[in-house]
């Protein structure tokens, strides 16, 4: 009997499954208030994410950007104190508008991730 097809189809496989254990090992962002790509009617007092895995506070940021690339957070980015995946970061009134939140954050496993996404303000 050929061993070779069998070993191939082993390494292939250990290959996949440790592709697939790296992949989840990142914090990745799950869903948003506001959610991404959404129309909110007037202006929300707060941005939260919430990732896959808890976070390590202290290298985690979330920035809110107005069209000309300007923050407008608080500059107040805090992890809640109950659920270690939620980020928040609060705002001042906004006005009309497109905003792109823009994050970065580092899981409780030291790997980083980041990304952006925007959300539009209605009067």
């Amino acid at each position: 009997m050929n061993m070779k097809p069998i070993a191939l189809a082993l390494a292939a496989l250990a290959m996949l499954l440790g592709m697939t254990s790296e992949a989840g090992a990142h914090a990745l962002l799950e869903h948003a208030s506001p959610e991404v790509g959404s129309t909110v009617h007037g202006s929300p007092s707060e941005v939260r994410l919430w990732f896959t895995e808890a976070l390590e506070p202290a290298f985690c940021t979330v920035r809110v950007l107005d069209r000309n690339g300007m923050q407008v957070d608080k500059g107040d980015t805090e992890m809640d104190a109950k659920d270690h995946t939620l980020l928040r970061v609060s705002l001042p009134p906004l006005p009309a508008g497109t905003y792109t939140v823009v994050w970065r954050v580092l899981s409780i496993d030291t790997h980083v991730s980041e990304g952006d996404f925007t959300f539009d303000v209605l009067p």
